[in-house]
């Protein structure tokens, strides 16, 4: 059942497209540690793409932060959206807890 439960939310965020920021610190700095090594990119056997646009400042800049943000709301909301919907949708309060001093027999 946890696997049920956590399978569909990361394939729904897969197959949206969106990105996390966790998979592109290794993904990213890993395709511009590659970048420079012409020897691995030719031996792939196909063409080459153009990784004249894949810098550092760019990584951060246009990708890391913005995505990292996203994450940071996306979750947010979705988590604040899920708590909201499963303990306080009926507009119910939470019952206190007992008091431990109550003089009640």
């Amino acid at each position: 059942d946890k696997i049920l439960s956590i399978v569909p939310p990361i394939a729904a965020f897969v197959a949206a497209g969106f990105e996390h920021c966790v998979a592109n610190m290794f993904f990213i700095p890993m395709g511009l540690l590659i970048e420079s090594d012409d020897a691995f990119v030719s031996a792939q056997g196909e063409a080459v793409p153009d990784l004249s646009t894949l810098t550092w400042d760019r990584f951060v800049t246009a990708n890391l932060v913005p995505v990292t943000i996203g994450n940071i709301v996306g979750g947010a909301v979705m988590v604040g959206a899920i708590y909201w919907f499963v303990y306080l949708r009926n507009g119910d309060d939470v019952p206190a807890a007992p008091s431990l001093t109550s003089n009640d027999p």
